[in-house]
């Protein structure tokens, strides 16, 4: 069975990894976000942003958007009008109410989507942005390819995505963390057993240098790979081909 299959197979009446499970702990997402990282996922996210190089008046593509906290972070930092995507109603809601409190409901939209199948035009937006959700995607290379065609030539896209250290003491502290901590403080904040999925996911997740190889095959030129916190997540900043 292929990972993408095995992400999508029927546990507890929830398909893993799809809309319909973020649905089910969209409340508790951001509160499990914090203390899963140790507080640190909000630093990765604006690292993501610089790297996008905005221009003012900008329009930057935020997919997996969730509760918007990147969307957000962009948003704050430039002047730019953000397009957040999300496979999950219950996420977006959450979303919805927190750009309303930032005052960003004018440059914020919000919408139901698919990484996977885009509802825009080549070379229609200047970034894209992408932070945890790239591993959930059934067809990782297809997402890319519509990534290389929305984005307009010389556009940055970043995808900030967690890994497992394999080698080395932090390699060993990683994968307790991953395997241990994070799917019983997420069961247990969350009252749910969805983020005992999350151990799976990331274990499955290609390498770095993998992952920036399947970029390189879906016309992305690959611009640098920057591990964060000792390999825990990587950034990887790349723009279309032929640039």
């Amino acid at each position: 069975m292929s990972d993408a299959s095995q992400d999508q197979a029927p546990r507890g009446g929830r398909r893993f990894g799809t809309g319909e499970m973020f649905d089910g702990i969209a409340e508790r997402y951001d509160l499990l976000n914090r203390v899963i990282s140790l507080g640190l996922d909000q630093g990765w996210r604006r690292r993501a942003v610089r790297s996008l190089e905005l221009s003012p008046g900008a329009t930057v593509l935020d997919l997996a958007t969730g509760t918007a906290d990147l969307a957000i972070a962009i948003a704050r930092e430039h002047d730019v009008r953000v397009i957040g995507v999300d496979p999950s109603q219950g996420m977006l809601g959450v979303g919805r109410r927190k750009v309303e409190a930032a005052g960003l409901a004018g440059r914020i939209d919000l919408e139901v989507g698919d990484a996977q199948q885009l509802g825009l035009g080549d070379a229609s937006v200047d970034a894209i942005s992408m932070a945890f959700g790239i591993r959930n995607v059934p067809d990782r290379a297809r997402a890319l390819r519509e990534m290389a065609r929305v984005t307009r030539p010389g556009g940055r896209i970043a995808i900030l995505e967690l890994s497992e250290p394999r080698s080395g003491l932090m390699g060993k502290l990683a994968r307790f963390h991953i395997h241990t901590v994070v799917p019983y403080v997420g069961g247990a904040i969350s009252g749910k057993d969805e983020y005992r999925y999350l151990q799976d996911s990331i274990a499955r997740f290609p390498p770095p240098d993998e992952f920036a190889e399947l970029m390189r095959g879906a016309g992305l030129r690959v611009l640098r790979v920057e591990p964060l916190t000792m390999g825990v997540v990587c950034l990887f900043v790349a723009t279309p081909e032929g640039a």
